[in-house]
């Protein structure tokens, strides 16, 4: 499988990935974290997949249907054609709760002839772990489960004859069926009827919330395609934001840069929540924001750089020695040793977010004393951390250092948290707040600037650059028309860029240098080139990027600079967010909806 070509469907409890050719190749049951039902994405032989096997196939086409997260993939065979509807229900119920079941549906639909196919149903629970068995019950389903090791089990409900799916036997279409796999046992008979009217009520909730999306004069389509893909990699349950769907999947054929991604980094999920607010979705920000009150519940709460999705605070990383990983890239990893880190940039994109939301609803903003509370405890963290080293925005595992982008977060958290107290009229610490934020930015002029360079360095005393710097612009340390501003970008464009695409850094880290591109560092300097006037440059440039995406419009974590095939964990937030933004400055849009804003405060 090249360039990750997977169309991922999802509903805010779980997510799917579904091939080019329609195999089911990974999803997690009964949420993001859980162990893997099926994961072929990992392990082409262990992994488990649920594929469709037409006996005369012609072509395959795949698309999503307008404006939703319900995936169809089109079977042309010499003796018919087919499509196949693939989501996982999500919609409100009568008493305006959501329905979002851990289950995956897949609805065939004949178009023509008589089309004949084979379905391999291979359930592989527990990531694989030990041996899984399939039965036939007494009421007809499927049931899956494990016979060693932790207990798990899957059901798969059809219209097909579930001795035809578990003995691969020919299959001909005729008529619409379905097959639904779920991790619970249902209690009501699942009909033909019941599954169209799911398919049907979750297309109306995407449409509604798609419609309820800015509209964008440029890059319409891209940008809701990743604004849709945003709101799948929220969590409904916790108000959690994960950075991206999968585990493992490598920045580097063959080599050992695989994480698991499957949790909440403050620092993702704020950047998610801030740009899909500016699109109108506030919800998603008031859910990750009490996630936030949550994970703070006292005043002495140190905050981590991530939390399990339900505000897990400890994450022990371990590896899948069974699994052969994605083309065979090693090792498979669950749980991630990063939460341990300090990393001082986090508390500067938070305060960021908070102030969005304090501008926005003022002091009616729900839990705004709570908010209050937790803004001057970070501010305190901050001010007892700011002149101390950290493992940066990268996660670099081998030393601490005093990282640039650190550093100006911490005047970021300065910055918003004297905004925040002017907003609510406490000059006490406006006063106080604007010493410290004076104070943190003599000191990144003073140590940061490279003279040799002419450029912001990527940390202090260092001469090697790094695009997170480009940052300093958007988050407001420095102005665009600022010389030194220019000088910074040009200097990392010309170290850091090749081929059109651009590394995180090249300095050897405790892995070696990078072989492929990290994707939001490629739109960050396409924002930087049209904020110091490249605008035909930039727009040039942001193009041909989203050129690289998959067939279906979708980014991943990295993309290799030689082939340009997409790499990492799929599909990933960062990316996504950074579409979104790009085309926002693109599109010069401003974000002043009153009448949007009242009528999602008021519905």
């Amino acid at each position: 499988m090249k360039n990750l070509n997977y169309g991922v469907i999802g509903n805010c409890r779980s997510a799917a990935l579904i091939s080019e050719s329609g195999s089911l190749d990974w999803v997690c049951l009964p949420q993001f974290d859980s162990s893997s039902a099926f994961a072929k994405i990992l392990d082409k032989e262990k992994g488990g997949s649920f594929e469709i096997i037409p006996e005369n196939l012609i072509a395959i086409k795949q698309e999503y249907r307008k404006s939703t997260n319900i995936l169809k993939t089109i079977f042309d065979c010499s003796d018919g054609s087919f499509e196949v509807l693939d989501f996982m229900p999500r919609y409100f119920t009568d008493k305006k709760d959501y329905y979002a079941p851990p289950d995956v549906i897949r609805f065939f639909r004949l178009i023509s002839g008589k089309p004949s196919f084979r379905l391999k149903y291979d359930p592989k629970l527990d990531y694989a772990r030990n041996e899984t068995k399939s039965k036939i019950s007494r009421d007809g389903f499927i049931k899956s489960y494990t016979t060693s090791g932790n207990y798990d089990s899957l059901y798969l409900y059809s219209s097909f004859e579930a001795s035809d799916i578990v003995e691969g036997r020919r299959i001909t279409l005729e008529k619409e069926e379905f097959c639904l796999v779920s991790y619970n046992q249902k209690l009501l008979e699942q009909t033909q009827e019941r599954i169209y009217l799911k398919l049907q009520r979750t297309k109306t909730y995407w449409l509604d919330w798609a419609e309820r999306s800015k509209v964008l004069p440029k890059y319409g389509e891209e940008v809701l395609r990743s604004a849709l893909v945003l709101k799948l990699l929220s969590y409904q349950k916790s108000g959690a934001v994960l950075a991206a769907l999968t585990t493992s999947l490598p920045e580097t054929i063959g080599e050992v840069r695989n994480w698991d991604y499957r949790f909440c980094w403050i620092r993702d999920g704020s950047m998610v929540v801030k740009i899909l607010t500016q699109l109108g979705h506030y919800n998603v920000a008031k859910r990750y924001l009490k996630f936030i009150m949550d994970i703070i519940p006292e005043k002495n709460e140190k905050i981590q750089i991530m939390y399990g999705i339900n505000g897990e605070k400890k994450l022990s990383e371990y590896e899948l020695e069974h699994l052969a990983g994605y083309e065979g890239s090693k090792p498979v990893r669950i749980g991630n040793a990063a939460y341990k880190q300090k990393q001082n940039d986090i508390y500067g994109i938070l305060l960021d977010l908070i102030h969005q939301h304090f501008e926005m609803f003022e002091t009616s903003l729900e839990h705004s004393e709570e908010l209050w509370t937790i803004v001057r405890s970070i501010v305190k963290v901050v001010e007892e951390n700011w002149k101390k080293p950290d493992r940066g925005i990268w996660e670099i595992r081998g030393r601490s250092l005093h990282f640039t982008f650190s550093k100006v977060m911490c005047w970021v958290a300065f910055d918003r948290a004297v905004k925040i107290a002017d907003l609510l009229k406490r000059d006490y610490y406006v006063a106080k707040w604007k010493v410290l934020r004076h104070s943190v930015k003599e000191d990144i002029y003073k140590k940061a600037w490279n003279e040799k360079k002419k450029a912001f360095s990527q940390f202090y005393g260092s001469e090697d650059m790094d695009a997170s710097v480009l940052l300093m612009e958007p988050y407001g340390f420095i102005d665009a028309s600022d010389e030194k501003f220019k000088s910074t970008v040009l200097t990392i464009q010309k170290e850091l860029e090749h081929d059109g695409l651009m590394y995180r850094y090249k300095n050897q880290d405790d892995f070696g240098t990078p072989k492929s591109a990290f994707t939001i560092c490629s739109f960050w300097l396409i924002n930087s080139l049209f904020k110091i006037g490249k605008k035909k440059e930039a727009k040039e440039k942001f193009e041909k990027l989203l050129s690289y995406s998959n067939h279906l419009g979708l980014f991943a974590e990295d993309i290799d600079f030689a082939t340009k095939r997409m790499l990492g964990n799929f599909p990933q937030a960062y990316s996504h967010l950074a579409i979104i933004e790009t085309a926002l400055n693109f599109s010069g849009t401003q974000f002043e909806d009153e009448d949007n804003l009242l009528e999602q405060l008021n519905g």
